[in-house]
C-alpha cells in the first residue's frame, strides 16, 4: 500500500469515526456504539429525521474542516455533533417532504462549523479563557434558531402528542421523553434506546441522565406544568445535559459535582419552562446559560476541580 493510500485510508477513517462520535457526543460521549444508537433513535422517531441528520453531521464535519479544526477534532465528533443536531431541528421545523429541507440541513451543518470557530475564540481569545467554558451546543442553537425565525413561513405543525397525560404514566413517560428530546425527538422508545447507549458509554453517564430527568420532572411538576407536556419530554430535556454536564462531563465526578449539579438541574427547568411560557425558541439554551453559569461559579469553589 502505497503512502497516499494509507493517508486517503487515515482520512476515511477519521471521518468515519466523526460521523459516529458526533451523535454520542451530543451527551458528551465519544463512543461509537453510543452514536448508532443515537442514530437509531432518529430513525426509530422518522427515517427522514435520521437522513436530515446524518447530512447536518456532514456539514458540520466539512464547515469545521474548512475553518481549521484539525482532523482529530473531527474523528472525536466534535465538529459534527452540533450538525448532527441542526439537520433534526430542519425536521422537527419544516418537516423532511420538501427537498429544500434536506439542502437547509446541510448549509446548516456546514454553517456550525464557522458559528463553533467564532464561540470557541469567544472562550479561548478574549478574558473569559480563565473560566475554560466549552462551546458545546451552543453553535447548534445558534445556527437552528436563525433557521427557525428565517423559515417561519415554511414551518409546519408539529404532529399531535399520543401520549398519556395522566399524571403516574406522564412522571414515568417523561423519564425517557426528557432523555429523546434533547434531540428533539418526542418518542419514549427512543429515548429508552439513548438512555441504554449512554449506560454503555458509562454508568455515571447514564445515572445522571436519569438523575437529570428525575429532577427536572419534579422541578416541573412543582411549578404547575401541564401534564401532557411533562409526557412528551419538553418540560425538562435541558436538564439532562446539565446533569451530565457538571456531574461527570466538565467537573472531576465527585461526591461534591453530583451534588452541586442539584441545584443547576433545578435552575434549567425553571429557565426552560420560563423560556416556553414566554414563547422563546428554547433548543438547548436552558442548558447552555446554566451550565456556563455553573461552571464560573465552581471555577471559585475550591472543591470542585475541573475535569
Amino acid at each position: 500500500m502505497t503512502d497516499t493510500q494509507t493517508e486517503k485510508r487515515g482520512s476515511a477513517s477519521q471521518w468515519g469515526l466523526g460521523f459516529l462520535h458526533g451523535p454520542s457526543q451530543i451527551y458528551f460521549q465519544q463512543n461509537v456504539i453510543t452514536g448508532i444508537l443515537v442514530l437509531a433513535a432518529f430513525v426509530i422517531a422518522d427515517w427522514r429525521m435520521g437522513v436530515l441528520a446524518a447530512i447536518g453531521a456532514v456539514g458540520g464535519m466539512l464547515g469545521g474542516r474548512a475553518v481549521g479544526f484539525p482532523p482529530s477534532s473531527v474523528a472525536s465528533g466534535m465538529q459534527s455533533f452540533c450538525g448532527t443536531l441542526v439537520g433534526a431541528a430542519v425536521f422537527a421545523a419544516l418537516g423532511g417532504d420538501a427537498w429544500w429541507s434536506y439542502v437547509l440541513a446541510f448549509v446548516g451543518g456546514l454553517a456550525t462549523g464557522p458559528v463553533t470557530w467564532l464561540v470557541n475564540a469567544l472562550f479561548t481569545k478574549t478574558p473569559l479563557k480563565v473560566y475554560n467554558l466549552p462551546y458545546t451546543t451552543a453553535p447548534f442553537v445558534i445556527v437552528a434558531t436563525i433557521i427557525a425565525l428565517s423559515t417561519l413561513s415554511l414551518a409546519v405543525d408539529s404532529p399531535a402528542s399520543d401520549l398519556p397525560d395522566e399524571p403516574v404514566a406522564a412522571f414515568f413517560l417523561s423519564l425517557l421523553t426528557n432523555v429523546s428530546q434533547v434531540v428533539l425527538v418526542d418518542n419514549p422508545i427512543s429515548g429508552a434506546v439513548i438512555l441504554v447507549g449512554l449506560f454503555i458509554a458509562s454508568w455515571k453517564v447514564g445515572l445522571a441522565a436519569v438523575m437529570g430527568s428525575v429532577v427536572g420532572t419534579l422541578t416541573a411538576i412543582a411549578m404547575g406544568e401541564s401534564w401532557s407536556e411533562i409526557a412528551n419530554g419538553l418540560a425538562n430535556y435541558s436538564g439532562v445535559l446539565t446533569a451530565i454536564a457538571l456531574a461527570v462531563t466538565f467537573l472531576k465526578s465527585s461526591t461534591g459535582s453530583w451534588l452541586y449539579s442539584l441545584p443547576w438541574i433545578v435552575v434549567t427547568a425553571v429557565v426552560t419552562l420560563v423560556m416556553h411560557r414566554a414563547g422563546l425558541e428554547t433548543y438547548t439554551w436552558p442548558y447552555i446559560l446554566t451550565t456556563w453559569v455553573a461552571l464560573i461559579v465552581a471555577h471559585y469553589i475550591s472543591g470542585l476541580k475541573r475535569a
